[in-house]
């Protein structure tokens, strides 16, 4: 009797599927909040366009109103739609103001930035 060969493939009723890990249901009060607080950043983006294009059309140099709304922008710089909004007004307010606008720069980074990368290559 010839010896037996074994198929590195395990049989068609015992394949491996892909499957989706598993869903702890005692996470779902914060996976709620989470989508909560993106919902309330969406918001406040929208909110703010308008004032991000009144400020750049009407070449506003209003400090206080411009820092107002970065710091608005700041908290919500998290979302795509946030952090474009807050570069658009940081690329407005650099022509007159580069040291306020480096300090808004440096808290986003503070805030936001993922230094994971920086600390595994350093």
């Amino acid at each position: 009797m010839p010896p037996k060969t074994h198929s590195l493939r395990p049989p068609a009723n015992r394949r491996r599927t892909p499957t989706q890990p598993a869903v702890n249901p005692d996470f779902d009060g914060i996976r709620e909040l989470a989508a909560s607080l993106q919902a309330l950043h969406r918001q406040m983006a929208a909110t703010c366009a308008p004032s991000v294009q009144s400020i750049i059309q009407s070449r506003s140099r209003d400090q206080r109103q411009i820092e107002h709304l970065l710091d608005r922008l700041l908290n919500c710089a998290c979302i795509p739609e946030g952090l474009s909004l807050f570069r658009t007004l940081c690329r407005y307010y650099f022509t007159f103001n580069p040291t306020a606008t480096a300090d808004y720069i440096a808290a986003y980074r503070d805030m936001w930035d993922n230094n994971d990368a920086e600390e595994t290559n350093a």
